[in-house]
């Protein structure tokens, strides 16, 4: 009897519980974000949606990074208002939630100028979405901003569910910046720096592991600026973090993060690079520019030689280590010698494992759209071109020199073809192989037999298990 009542009961919850679709732009940061909104809302009956067309609410969560960014979100705004008036025609209503970095920014503009939006939050809110929700829900007309920078830190007030959605998974460990670069909007719309404690942290990152993680990337905008608190009360930086997760948890196999800082990088994180095998050969360490008086208008606080040493010294440290870095072309001022000097550092310092790179676009309020010395569209083109072009044969000869090595894999998911599998090298590369599905979640040598654009294609030269049953008992 008591049986057949928790089941009604369950079925009954099921049957209430409303849909939630979450579209998420930009950074890993934002994934981050999403998956913990989705979290903070299941316990008051909203489950997730990967369509759009049943949903009963939808956050836009947004990043202000990318150029119109703005322009962007109104214009989605407006395709979303279609499923609105479709669900209020069948009697139903759909809420519309912007959140994120556009949200902190522009929040009031939103609100004024998007009637059909009920809930707008920045990235230091979500976690009082059940009580926005709330509000927003009892009557239509009701409208929420909540982009104060609140006073409590929202990771102590999340709950306690993170699961993993595969075998790697995203750990935010620090927020925030105080570097304040010219053509940065984060430090308005994330605020200053600051960190989790290193007890919430590894409880975070063993609740993924028991989920199935066996990679963990640490998030933060500046991530190697983290200093939180260690369980001894002491000040602890990102180097001793790092140790201290691969050693207390137990199945986390490999550990990354971004995105870094060169002004960060100390000395005791650079040796971690060599010390820890968890820790992977791949690091992403933007310079935006290879030009000094660039750097300098950026507001980066380092110049292209020193970060060149910089460099010079993780490879002292870890010889096989690949970098990724981002650069801006066309930064407001930026002359032809300026561009040559970006060029000469990529091709003295080498990017094989990748770059972002992009035209400068201005963001309203940072000191670097306020400037007179805009370069032309025409000149900002004709330079991206030249750079990425660059970029793009590092990247593929990188690719290219991995053919013949044997490698481990960590395999995530089933690939395209037919008995295919694909998982990533150390590096981040994508890498095919044939194998069964059972190959999820085991990290494999694998060695490369060929390169076909940015993937690696190869064969297992060790045994894997081959079906479930026996991955259960190994």
């Amino acid at each position: 009897m008591t049986a057949q009542l928790d089941m009604n009961q369950t079925e009954a919850t099921k049957k209430n519980n409303k849909k939630l679709f979450i579209k998420t732009y930009g950074c890993q940061m934002n994934v981050y974000d999403s998956q913990r909104m989705a979290e903070v809302l299941s316990p008051v009956g909203y489950e997730l949606s990967e369509t759009i067309d049943d949903a009963d609410m939808v956050i836009m969560n947004t990043c202000h990074i990318r150029e119109k960014a703005s322009e962007k979100v109104y214009s989605e705004i407006g395709r979303i208002r279609k499923h609105q008036e479709k669900k209020a025609a069948d009697g139903g209503r759909m809420l519309l939630a912007v959140a994120g970095c556009v949200a902190q920014a522009e929040g009031e503009e939103i609100m004024s100028r998007a009637p059909e939006v009920d809930m707008v939050f920045g990235p230091q809110t979500y976690h009082r979405l059940p009580e926005m929700v709330a509000k927003a829900s009892r009557a239509a007309g009701q409208k929420i901003l909540d982009t104060d920078f609140p006073p409590e830190d929202k990771f102590d007030h999340l709950p306690d569910e993170t699961k993993s959605e595969g075998v790697t998974a995203f750990l935010t460990i620090q927020e925030g910046c105080d570097k304040f670069c010219t053509f940065c909007v984060v430090p308005y719309t994330r605020g200053a720096e600051s960190s989790r404690n290193v007890t919430s942290i590894v409880a975070e990152a063993k609740r993924l592991v028991a989920s199935g993680a066996r990679e963990i990337t640490l998030l933060g905008q500046n991530v190697n600026a983290f200093h939180g608190q260690g369980r001894d009360g002491s000040e602890w930086g990102l180097g001793r973090l790092v140790r201290h997760l691969a050693d207390k948890v137990d199945g986390l196999d490999r550990i990354r993060y971004t995105t870094s800082h060169p002004r960060d990088m100390d000395d005791d994180l650079i040796a971690a690079h060599g010390e820890l095998p968890h820790l992977m050969p791949y690091l992403h360490l933007p310079v935006q520019s290879g030009a000094d008086n660039m750097l300098a208008a950026m507001n980066r606080k380092h110049t292209a030689k020193e970060y060149m040493e910089l460099v010079e010294k993780l490879f002292k440290a870890r010889p096989d280590l690949a970098l990724s870095s981002d650069f801006i072309v066309g930064f407001p001022g930026e002359t032809k010698q300026d561009h040559a000097d970006t060029i000469r550092l990529v091709s003295e310092v080498g990017f094989g494992a990748g770059a972002f790179s992009f035209k400068y676009s201005e963001r309203p309020g940072t000191p670097a759209a306020a400037s007179e010395m805009q370069v032309a569209e025409e000149v900002k083109d004709e330079r991206l071109a030249g750079l990425q072009q660059l970029l793009n044969a590092q990247q593929q000869a990188f690719n290219e020199s991995m053919a013949g090595k044997t490698i481990p894999v960590l395999f995530e998911k089933p690939g395209r073809e037919n008995g295919q599998m694909m998982g990533r090298s150390p590096y981040l590369q994508p890498v095919h192989i044939q194998g069964p599905e059972s190959l999820v979640g085991q990290i494999i040598d694998c060695k490369i037999d060929h390169v076909k654009g940015h993937s690696l294609f190869g064969e297992a030269v060790e045994p894997f298990v081959e079906n479930e049953q026996e991955r259960a008992i190994a």
